[in-house]
């Protein structure tokens, strides 16, 4: 809907205004009338309705707003007519910071709360709240055109467009907040955008994307049980998990590994790993660590430190899994990060260190917000030996 409104409004504060107008209206007339038939379609309709009716209205008050100024494009203009990939490359235009590309596009296109865009950033939510602000308008002060560039631009703007799809693969992969482990339509969002991606550009690294994205949500359907439980890796039933995509991703990862293999194809590497073997127990760890050692070089993240040390500890047992947790403490980008003392917390099980893991269970109770995961870490708690 705000990738539709933008197109006619050409601003974005205008477009996130007629799409709330829109479902406003909604509340009121499908109550009367009855839900239409296609509600998506509906409520579109009405929102570009509204924007048109605040232009022709407020035309003089118009040309004073900040605008993304260019020629009313034909729905073929750029060879590419899917508003949301026009959306995402221009909040990813270069005149803009990276992290405020990627978190503007979560924000506009994803429809992410801005406590929700702060939480996959790790910062808090007024500082995303002010970058966001300062994106937008940069790009209505910068009068930054809202298409797909030309194909010699394209690879400029291509490592935020690839990192704002990751975070919004990740989002919904696993829902910060909420009653669902899941959420289906950023996955499936997601997945489209990097299928159009590879359309225009197909390189290794969107190649790497795409096949990542397949690996890891070829698992969904055996992540939670059918009372709605957290199933960890080791417990997921492997005959259900999605061959098709686990087919497509492993033929992809192949042709993205590269001798210089960048940070999408070496995480979709470590994922083949986890689709390729037969059980858990026969999980290469070795080489996952191996493979996660070569994304630190390439990606120096807190987060793969986390998820190096928890593979350490599958390769080489759960205290050099702990030792390697240990630095991370420190790291500040973590200091909130609930899976940094849930994964502190299963060692510390494994290990008999009972009252500690209970300590480690309730800090990480206390930074998780998804129903799901809280159940499955309460439940974890219970569960321990008494003191």
């Amino acid at each position: 809907m705000l990738a539709a409104t933008v197109r006619v409004t050409r601003d974005l504060d205008l477009a996130e205004e007629c799409v709330q107008d829109a479902f406003a209206k909604a509340l009121t007339t499908w109550d009367a009338d009855g839900v239409p038939r296609n509600p998506g379609a509906w409520l579109t309709t009405a929102s570009r309705n509204r924007a048109l009716d605040v232009i022709r209205r407020e035309a003089t008050l118009r040309a004073k707003l900040p605008l993304l100024v260019m020629d009313p494009p034909d729905d073929d203009d750029d060879g590419f007519p899917d508003d949301r990939l026009r959306l995402v490359f221009t909040c990813c235009h270069p005149a803009l910071a990276t992290e405020a590309q990627v978190a503007l596009t979560l924000r506009l296109l994803c429809g992410l709360s801005t406590a929700e865009v702060a939480r996959a950033f790790l910062v808090s939510e007024p500082t995303m709240a002010a970058r966001i602000t300062r994106a937008k308008k940069k790009i209505a002060h910068a009068h930054i055109p809202y298409r797909v560039p030309d194909e010699e631009d394209l690879p400029e703007r291509i490592d935020a467009v690839l990192a704002a799809i990751h975070l919004l693969f990740s989002t919904g992969h696993t829902a910060p907040v909420g009653d669902l482990l899941v959420r289906d339509d950023l996955v499936g969002r997601a997945l489209d955008l990097t299928r159009m991606l590879r359309s225009l550009l197909p390189r290794p690294e969107v190649e790497g994307l795409l096949a990542l994205i397949l690996l890891t949500d070829a698992r969904r359907a055996t992540r939670v049980d059918a009372a709605g439980r957290l199933l960890l890796l080791e417990h997921q039933d492997r005959t259900r998990w999605d061959q098709d995509q686990i087919a497509e991703g492993l033929a992809l990862v192949r042709g993205a590994l590269t001798p210089d293999p960048g940070r999408y194809a070496l995480q979709a590497a470590i994922a083949a790993v986890h689709a390729e073997a037969p059980s858990y127990q026969e999980t290469d760890w070795r080489e996952v660590v191996g493979l996660y050692d070569l994304l630190l070089r390439r990606w120096p993240s807190p987060v793969v430190r986390l998820n190096r040390a928890v593979a350490v500890g599958m390769a080489a047992g759960a205290q050099a899994g702990l030792d390697a947790l240990d630095p991370l403490g420190a790291e500040p980008a973590l200091a909130t990060y609930g899976y940094l003392p849930a994964a502190r917390a299963d060692f510390l099980r494994r290990l008999g260190r009972y009252d500690e893991a209970r300590t480690s269970y309730e800090e990480a109770l206390l930074l998780t917000e998804n129903s799901v995961e809280r159940r499955f870490l309460a439940e974890r708690l219970s569960d321990l030996e008494p003191t």
